[in-house]
């Protein structure tokens, strides 16, 4: 509420700017790197299910890498091993034991 009405006056004491420049400089970092764990993680995951090596979710640190990891991902064969149906009724469970 403070920041607020500081930037309705018309002129702010050079120490107040200092303050808030200050303020912006402790929470940018922490605020950047929340968002690059909100999308290396996921692509993360996406890589390594892929086949690919996971490493290669950092490629989204570079600008505009997030857009050639897309394609990448689109456009690649994944390694993945099909997962095969289950066959109806085979085999049985063994028969309980008769006493």
């Amino acid at each position: 509420m403070h920041l607020a009405l500081m930037l309705f006056q018309n002129q702010m004491d050079p120490e107040q700017i200092r303050k808030i420049a200050l303020g912006f400089l402790a929470v940018m970092p922490i605020l950047i790197l929340v968002g690059m764990a909100i999308v290396v993680v996921p692509f993360w995951f996406i890589c390594k299910t892929a086949g690919f090596s996971p490493w290669l979710s950092l490629i989204n640190v570079i600008p505009l890498g997030n857009i050639i990891l897309i394609y990448v991902l689109a456009f690649a064969e994944w390694k993945v091993v099909p997962i095969l149906p289950p066959q109806m009724g085979y085999p049985y469970p063994p028969a309980p034991p008769r006493v």
